[in-house]
């Protein structure tokens, strides 16, 4: 029987991948390569996009890797705890802008992109897998997977509410607190991650083949239910991947800056917080709802068209600053669906791993964990490389002179604003229904 301090500390992990460095990867990172880096769209798009077929590569190496470590500490946990370090100073290194030209900052920003999603990789594999290992109650999986997404979204709260107003305090370019903050977040990260590492167990003991070998990449491809969760886990990181990277842009160009009501700085950070508490509360209440609808396929699948609908009605609001209580208002209703849904992925991956594991004699839990953290990454990244070039398309042009500044330049500034609101609204709504549709076929009943 896993304890509270246990479960405090699995959370813990997310709370430092998830909460943390993805979630400063996911909403900042398109708006920080191209108005405060100095990447042009066409780099940050083609970035993003090599990014994904590293990871193609290196995250089922990883989970292959992961499931056959034998250490003092487990299976899994070595990598957590011995990650920890390189996670928080790659991160903090990444969101340094170096006063080079502009073959000198791509360079910076492809390697250390690269070794950033490497480092996440080595970290967040094992951490998903070890969801696996920690008890064989499928309950007890619920409820470590419900305290998880709190963990993540509860962080994410933190660190989006407090951005703009850290940033006010730190002062200077835009730059130095960029800088600044990559450090102080990629301290929190790496403490958050070693406290997950040294707090959870290991009870299970995984059954490991006699001997490498690539059938167990085969036989993935012949678990069905592991094909459609994988194409579940991308759709669900695409709606979620659309919305943060056009999210600084939205508040950028379409509401004309940072809307500031009563005292309240509500820039793009602080508007997605509003969605990150409302996750929090509804990832708690995510087993509870899954209990009462009889499923997690069909709490899956409501919580996938409540996202449908109130994407669809953001298209609808006026584009303007006056209605910044609506947009908060709509956004904290597709967030309830985001937060009933998300814990359910992890789960239902578990599900997968138990699956292949009766069904194949031996345990892929690593590997198969290692397709949703891909799939993470692939659904964001591309989102991200796909908002910059759409960006590109409809107008929008950035870049470094030859003195190294950022310059911006906009040819047609309302096909960038239509592009960024379709962006934020149409494209997730689409999403939502393809996940829908992915979910009512996918043959796990539980």
């Amino acid at each position: 029987m896993a304890t509270l301090k246990e479960k405090i500390g699995y959370a813990l992990g997310d709370a430092a991948a998830g909460g943390v460095t993805w979630k400063v990867m996911s909403i900042a990172f398109p708006l920080f390569f191209t108005n405060v880096f100095g990447l042009t769209v066409a780099d940050t798009a083609t970035l993003m996009l090599i990014a994904r077929m590293f990871d193609v590569v290196t995250d089922p190496m990883m989970g292959a890797l992961a499931d056959r470590t034998q250490s003092r500490w487990g299976t899994y946990r070595p990598w957590i705890i011995f990650g920890a370090v390189p996670l928080g100073a790659v991160f903090a290194l990444l969101l340094y802008t170096p006063d080079f030209g502009p073959v000198g900052k791509r360079i910076w920003a492809y390697s250390l992109y690269l070794l950033m999603m490497a480092t996440y990789t080595a970290v967040n594999v094992p951490y998903g897998s070890l969801l696996g290992v920690m008890t064989a109650d499928d309950n007890e999986k619920n409820q470590f997977s419900s305290y998880r997404m709190v963990g993540a979204y509860a962080m994410g709260f933190v660190t989006l509410l407090s951005f703009p107003y850290l940033q006010k305090m730190v002062g200077g370019t835009p730059q130095h607190q960029y800088a600044v903050l990559g450090v102080t977040f990629g301290v929190v990260a790496a403490i958050g991650t070693l406290a997950c590492g040294l707090l959870t167990k290991e009870r299970l003991k995984p059954v490991r083949a006699e001997k490498f070998s690539l059938k167990p990449f085969a036989d993935l491809f012949r678990n069905k239910p592991w094909v459609y969760l994988t194409l579940i886990g991308i759709a669900m990181n695409f709606f979620n991947g659309f919305r943060y990277a056009v999210a600084g842009y939205m508040f950028e160009y379409c509401l004309k800056g940072d809307v500031t009501v009563s005292g309240l700085i509500i820039n793009y950070t602080v508007f997605m917080t509003f969605g990150e508490l409302t996750c929090m509360v509804f990832g708690g209440v995510s087993p509870i709802f899954t209990k009462w609808v009889g499923s997690k396929r069909k709490a899956f699948m409501w919580a996938a068209l409540l996202c449908a609908v109130t994407s669809l009605l953001f298209f609808f609001i006026p584009m303007s600053a006056d209605y910044i209580w609506l947009m908060v208002a709509v956004v904290i209703l597709t967030s309830i669906g985001i937060g009933l849904f998300s814990p359910l992925l992890w789960s239902m991956y578990a599900d997968v791993a138990d699956y292949a594991t009766e069904k194949n004699g031996t345990s892929s839990t690593g590997l198969i964990f290692s397709s949703g953290t891909m799939a993470q990454k692939f659904g964001s990244a591309i989102s991200g490389s796909l908002v910059a070039l759409l960006l590109g398309l409809a107008g929008f042009i950035s870049g470094t002179d030859a003195t190294g500044q950022t310059v911006i330049t906009i040819t047609d500034a309302d096909a960038v604003n239509r592009m960024i609101w379709a962006l934020f609204s149409l494209f997730p709504a689409v999403i939502a229904l393809v996940m829908m549709g992915l979910v009512y076929i996918y043959p796990i009943k539980k």
